[in-house]
């Protein structure tokens, strides 16, 4: 349904352009406002220019990691809500999956996912 995120702020964290030119097409008709960022520096600058509602975090990132970027969202000092985090990643781990929830996140996607489950996902969170 279009619009359903409209005035919703959405970023998407990823370094591999196909998976964020995925996300971005399977969220874009929704009609959030969508930032994109490609790095953890970036993202990290990205949510505390716009403050997102919610951020889809890659876990393997360039310069900084998907966790480091997941502490620093969860304290930033400009709000009292933090985004709500999706992480994405290709590591199948469960010690990975377990610590990312301890630190805040709410959905854990291991790459490949269906955009079906993204999309369900970030309507959950923003809603």
């Amino acid at each position: 349904m279009a619009d359903e995120l409209a005035g919703k702020k959405v970023l998407l964290v990823d370094d591999d352009r196909e998976v964020m030119a995925a996300m971005q097409a399977a969220l874009q008709d929704l009609g959030p406002e969508l930032y994109l960022a490609r790095d953890g520096d970036e993202a990290l600058v990205l949510a505390e220019q716009h403050t997102p509602d919610v951020v889809v975090l890659d876990m393997m990132l360039p310069k900084r990691g998907g966790l480091i970027v997941l502490q620093k969202l969860k304290q930033g000092r400009k709000r009292t809500d933090p985004p709500h985090v999706i992480m994405i990643t290709g590591n199948e781990g469960t010690r990975h999956k377990t610590y990312a929830e301890s630190q805040g996140v709410e959905v854990y996607l291991n790459k490949p996912f269906r955009m079906e489950r993204l999309i369900e996902s970030v309507k959950k969170l923003a809603g």
